[in-house]
């Protein structure tokens, strides 16, 4: 059950893709082929699409990139952001054809290339994120504060109010540093400062194994906080792991309701089977199972029976054999090698039955 309350926040609309306010939070990537090269960022968005993205972004860096965006559109239904930095002339380009602007304000520049941006966005009623990053503070920021959470909350609290006195308001925001204490402390400090949806993430957080660690503890920390609009699992790695990741985080913080909960002990000398392989083996035999369900599979019977009780179907391995139970009670006593299939079996009995409830 989710007792998360969820801090209140405006809702915006990227493409179509609801963000704050009442709003799933929404997971998103970012492609990195070159945005000029059409063919390959198509290919990488759809595979993004397939993995279960919301939102791509898109990084903009000169002329070619941001006149290939219209020709990416037209090819793909995924919302599109495109994200730019230094040149506010590539971000008039791209506001004729996404659905969302990125700006980084400590390198776009003067404030007036900024206005000009708006005033684009306003035409298409494009929302416009704030992206504040800890290393690219800009200097009134940075010289005063140095690269810590009070300097990014500033600098998005300065460009947020600078957007207001422009009559802008469909904003959303994002604070990242590389690191997760960071991260945290600027979230929760610019949180009650505003109503702004925002965007969750930690920057440069390195390869999948650091990115997931990272990503795991800061996004996890704020959305248990209530806080988080939309996120990016930032990955040196494959992209489709971005979203898998990003929506492992969401299902563990009991956010979603989505697919299997695997319970699984921790080996140790009791296990009375290869517990390993059988867990490999129903996570990859249930990918395609959508339903929530709680399932358990358990290699000795110290805490198996006591797992199974809140389990919907349950293995507890044992001496050569071992029991299928279902929502507390044994319906099977099997050989240790016939267990597994009939314990997939169950599975897909009790996620077609959870389906059409």
């Amino acid at each position: 059950m989710n007792n998360v309350k969820r801090y209140p926040t405006k809702k915006i609309y990227v493409g179509d893709v609801a963000i704050g306010g009442d709003a799933p939070i929404s997971v998103q990537s970012m492609t990195y082929s070159k945005t000029s090269d059409i063919e390959a960022t198509v290919e990488q968005i759809r595979a993004l699409h397939f993995a279960g993205a919301d939102i791509v972004r898109l990084a903009v860096p000169d002329l070619k990139a941001a006149h290939a965006l219209k020709s990416i559109k037209e090819q793909t239904s995924l919302p599109i952001v495109a994200d730019i930095h230094f040149n506010y002339k590539l971000a008039l380009i791209a506001a004729e054809v996404v659905d969302c602007i990125r700006l980084n304000p400590g390198n776009i520049g003067d404030k007036k290339r900024v206005t000009e941006v708006v005033k684009a966005c306003q035409q298409r009623n494009l929302p416009i994120r704030i992206g504040v990053n800890c290393g690219s503070l800009e200097s009134q920021f940075e010289d005063k504060y140095g690269q810590t959470a009070r300097g990014m909350v500033e600098s998005a609290d300065y460009n947020i109010k600078y957007l207001e006195d422009l009559g802008f308001d469909d904003i959303k925001v994002s604070l990242k540093a590389s690191d997760v204490q960071r991260t945290v402390e600027a979230y929760r400090m610019l949180r009650p400062m505003n109503n702004y949806p925002f965007h969750l993430g930690v920057t440069e957080a390195g390869t999948q194994f650091h990115s997931t660690i990272k990503s795991s503890i800061a996004l996890g920390s704020l959305l248990l906080d209530g806080i988080g609009d939309t996120l990016r699992v930032s990955m040196t790695g494959e992209l489709e792991k971005e979203i898998e990741v990003g929506r492992a985080i969401l299902k563990d913080a009991g956010l979603v309701q989505e697919g299997l909960n695997i319970i699984s002990c921790p080996t140790c000398g009791r296990i009375e089977a290869d517990l390993v392989s059988a867990v490999a083996e129903v996570e990859k035999k249930t990918k395609h199972i959508k339903t929530p369900l709680n399932v358990s599979v358990m290699g000795c019977v110290v805490n198996a029976l006591g797992e199974a009780k809140a389990a919907d179907v349950a293995i507890a391995y044992g001496k050569n054999v071992g029991l299928i139970i279902k929502k507390g009670e044994t319906i099977a006593k099997l050989p240790t090698e016939d267990l597994l299939d009939r314990f997939l079996q169950e599975v897909e009995v009790e996620a077609k039955k959870a389906s059409e409830e």
